[in-house]
């Protein structure tokens, strides 16, 4: 993933736009053409398309893969087949790593088996493994076997890891050296790489048998004396994962420790490979992005999709949300008769549930940020869910104090007024409860602690806000 500065977003939004006029004008153009009435009409058509969409593909052809990336999952579906056919085929493999997945599935389903072979080429093996499992069966088999044995045995030590655990993002190009060569010889073989591997901050420093025993940080050998040995130059205290350690977690780490790269070592504490700090960054963005969807009960989807994919995707949580609509009419109609006798109730109960349900969110938010870090776990579970209650409470006595004086200013009934404040309280409490065990819950049941919890909060805060409100109405006011 490429980061870009402020000023970096601004020209890309230019290109962009520049894409889309340019695609504007290309097809105005053909649509000009195309109903002109003249001698050699598809001759005349075929040049005309080739002429004008030459001016795209040098656009095209000056931009970062990434840049492309972020011009294609911005494009309605034909636009971004008409861009993908003009971008240079060397560049098709990294573009399809760097767009969304479901942007990658349209892009693979317009190609042939023999252009996405083509594509795969130019990647390593552990790109390749980011995009294989996105790849028909015979596609993966042909691909599989045009790779030497060590690169298929690699693409396969990747696949063998699930998705969301380090072994399947691991680097395989790394240098490592022995701890017995002095640092003049370290230089001298450095000499002869043609360039190192991306992100290459420290080296390695392996025994016979590639087991860790220290790193070597480049500054640190090009500062040091070169009679120096690499034993006595290097570093002991290493920051190592396993091959089965949470993606999410080793990009904490990353963060924690300012790190720009990291050995991956099997359980004998052998070197299999290494993180990079551009993979952590992927995985922060993924991890936020899924969060913000998860929240909405949402999975990712294209943008440009189809409006049937587009539907099947919101239909889970929008049955939910009816099922939970449905609870909360009923909620209202078994107090029918309290509305009808006190009108107020009508124009107040929406207030309740409202605040509730803000205030719910403001503590799920909490909560799974705290999850997301790492920072809540079984020993101080109890002591959170006692704070925030103790907070819905207090904010329940004020906030519910000042509608209750409002109530009472419109409706010049006191008992009203203390009504208002009780249910409000009450209905902050049972916001903060659901906004802890919501995410709690889906955790221990091995979900995503952010998926469809707001859809859930919403949910009980205005079943119960109605309730409350409208029970304690019935019992003091009627």
């Amino acid at each position: 993933m490429t980061i870009v500065t402020r000023k970096q977003q601004e020209s890309l939004q230019e290109s962009l736009q520049q894409v889309v006029r340019l695609l504007d004008r290309h097809r105005l153009v053909e649509d000009m053409v195309h109903r002109q009435d003249m001698p050699k009409h598809e001759l005349v058509e075929q040049l005309v398309h080739k002429q004008n969409l030459v001016e795209l593909q040098k656009k095209l052809a000056s931009l970062h893969p990434a840049d492309v990336a972020y011009i294609l999952e911005a494009l309605p579906l034909f636009d971004r087949l008409t861009v993908w056919e003009l971008v240079k085929s060397e560049h098709d493999g990294e573009i399809l790593l760097e767009v969304s997945d479901a942007v990658r599935e349209s892009l693979l389903a317009d190609m042939e088996n023999y252009e996405i072979i083509a594509a795969a080429e130019h990647l390593d093996a552990d790109e390749l493994a980011d995009l294989v499992p996105d790849l028909s069966s015979e596609v993966r088999s042909e691909l599989l076997g045009g790779l030497d044995d060590e690169e298929r045995a690699q693409l396969q030590s990747a696949l063998s890891y699930p998705e969301d655990e380090v072994g399947s993002l691991m680097d395989f190009e790394m240098v490592t050296i022995r701890d017995d060569v002095t640092l003049e010889v370290v230089l001298r073989y450095l000499r002869r790489f043609d360039e190192l591997p991306n992100h290459t901050d420290k080296l390695f420093v392996v025994d016979h048998e590639q087991t860790l025993k220290g790193v070597l940080a480049i500054n640190h050998l090009l500062v040091s004396d070169p009679d120096l040995t690499v034993h006595e130059a290097m570093a002991t205290d290493v920051v190592t994962f396993r091959g089965h350690d949470d993606t999410g977690d080793a990009a904490q780490a990353f963060e924690r420790y300012d790190l720009v790269s990291a050995p991956v070592v099997d359980s004998n504490h052998k070197v299999i490979g290494r993180l990079t700090v551009d993979m952590m960054v992927d995985v922060i963005r993924e991890e936020s992005d899924a969060e913000v969807l998860s929240l909405a009960g949402l999975k990712e989807e294209d943008l440009f999709s189809s409006v049937w994919k587009s539907a099947k995707n919101r239909w889970p949580w929008l049955a939910v949300n009816i099922c939970t609509a449905f609870i909360a009419s009923r909620v209202i109609g078994a107090f029918e008769e309290t509305i009808t006798n006190l009108v107020a109730l009508a124009a107040l109960m929406p207030i309740v549930s409202g605040i509730g349900g803000n205030t719910g969110t403001q503590t799920i938010t909490l909560i799974i940020r705290g999850l997301a870090l790492g920072q809540i776990n079984p020993s101080n579970s109890g002591r959170l869910i006692g704070k925030e209650l103790v907070i819905a409470l207090l904010n329940g006595l004020v906030w519910g104090s000042v509608l209750g004086v409002i109530a009472w200013i419109l409706y010049r009934q006191v008992s009203l007024g203390v009504v208002m404040m009780a249910a409000m309280m009450l209905n902050l409490l049972v916001a903060a409860l659901v906004g802890i065990l919501v995410p709690l819950t889906m955790q221990k049941l091995g979900r995503d602690p952010a998926y469809g919890s707001s859809v859930l909060l919403t949910a009980t805060t205005d079943s119960m806000g109605f309730f409350i409100f409208l029970g304690l109405a019935s019992v003091f006011l009627m």
